[in-house]
């Protein structure tokens, strides 16, 4: 079978797959579960790859509801990745439902091309992408080893065949003072809570003062337990990012003099834990070309790069550093629907959500089957890979 055959045929799997894949999505999107509670969303998806004859292997990198489901054997190995938690009160406003939907839409019509071709699809659950870095933790403990390429779509309000993202880290800090009668005797206490503001003006302070793509942003989790009580403990969450990852260990260093400083001033104590880091992602532009083609043969206009340069942060930098990555964005709503909100989580259960998450599963299979029938084209992406351009992300010369 030549490979446009192969590719019109694994777009017809895909179709085939329609509505068990809409309605697997939105099952999904209907139970929304937080990072590493993603129970049901694990077992729907593995059942759903288990029937396509998938061996499934779950709790991998030790964590739970993460799973790797294999069809075929031997090199080369590819692997599409799957999220599926939710966001805490507001569902699914990422469309990780689309995400996982995608996924394994895609690997299921992959298996024509590795039943022509040989090789090896992988479809690797990844759970907790929100805030916990689920993949930083599975890459940490080696779920990505002997992997040739991976892919992974995320929607968006925008086609892109690449995506720029920050590295950054999390910050869980802890102000302890001491309480005290906020009116009759206030002098004999030490309020926590003071140090948290103060923290936070410095901060406000020292966004000034840094790189215009870099970003600091928190929220106090605990302020106190009374307006007549010297508040004895004060907590928040705060995260740190940045473009570079050299520039995100100099920008935590400062943000945490932030806080060191409050509680100098306070005489409050303080607690601090860095939590898991996500490294910036590294677009390989070899792949990201060629999954630019297959979109754009399904009728899609899909740009190489994001024209509006918005940022975010996403633990599949810390897989781009391991193996050949992309990660495109696909349309699912208007420019005006933002991320991270109630309207985008109605938008991943709509049927321009759906279209745009049959379009990627076509497209990420499509890419599969070049990549097992042109050699030469996965040895160039790891050849990429191994000798980066001085910026993974496209310019005027390599858009």
């Amino acid at each position: 079978m030549e490979i446009k055959e192969l590719k019109a045929s694994v777009v017809k799997e895909v179709e085939a797959h329609r509505n068990q894949l809409g309605e697997l999505s939105l099952k999904i999107h209907s139970n929304p579960e937080t990072a590493f509670q993603e129970v049901k969303a694990a077992d729907w998806l593995t059942q759903f790859l288990a029937a396509e004859s998938f061996s499934i292997e779950q709790g991998i990198g030790q964590l739970s509801t993460a799973f790797k489901a294999s069809y075929g054997r031997g090199k080369p190995v590819i692997a599409i990745l799957a999220e599926y938690d939710a966001l805490p009160k507001l569902g699914h406003a990422c469309g990780h439902n689309l995400i996982s939907g995608a996924a394994v839409g895609a690997a299921a019509a992959a298996k024509l091309a590795v039943d022509q071709l040989g090789g090896t699809i992988l479809a690797i659950g990844t759970p907790g992408e929100e805030l916990y870095g689920g993949k930083a933790i599975m890459a940490e403990r080696g779920a990505f080893d002997d992997i040739d390429a991976v892919m992974e779509i995320h929607p968006g309000v925008l086609d892109t065949a690449t995506t720029e993202a920050l590295a950054c880290q999390t910050l869980d800090v802890e102000f302890s003072g001491k309480a005290a009668h906020a009116a009759a005797h206030p002098e004999q206490g030490i309020n926590a809570l003071e140090a948290m503001l103060q923290s936070f003006a410095a901060i406000n302070s020292l966004r000034q003062h840094i790189r215009s793509s870099a970003r600091i942003h928190g929220i106090i989790t605990d302020g106190g337990e009374a307006a007549n009580i010297v508040p004895a403990h004060s907590a928040g969450n705060f995260i740190v990012r940045a473009m570079e990852d050299d520039y995100l260990d100099e920008l935590k260093e400062r943000v945490l003099n932030c806080f060191i400083g409050a509680a100098t001033a306070s005489g409050a104590r303080l607690q601090y834990k860095w939590g898991v880091r996500y490294a910036t992602l590294l677009n390989n532009l070899t792949l990201a070309k060629l999954f630019k083609g297959n979109m754009e043969s399904l009728g899609r206009r899909i740009f190489l790069e994001n024209p509006t340069h918005s940022f975010g942060s996403t633990d599949v930098g810390n897989v781009s550093q391991l193996v050949p990555t992309i990660h495109p964005f696909i349309s699912i709503a208007e420019k005006e629907v933002i991320g991270h909100s109630s309207e985008f989580a109605l938008a991943a259960a709509s049927e321009r959500g759906l279209e745009g998450m049959f379009d990627a599963a076509k497209a990420m299979a499509m890419t599969v089957a070049d990549l097992l029938a042109h050699p030469e084209t996965l040895a160039r992406a790891k050849e990429e890979f191994q000798n980066p351009p001085q910026t993974s992300f496209p310019t005027a010369d390599n858009a």
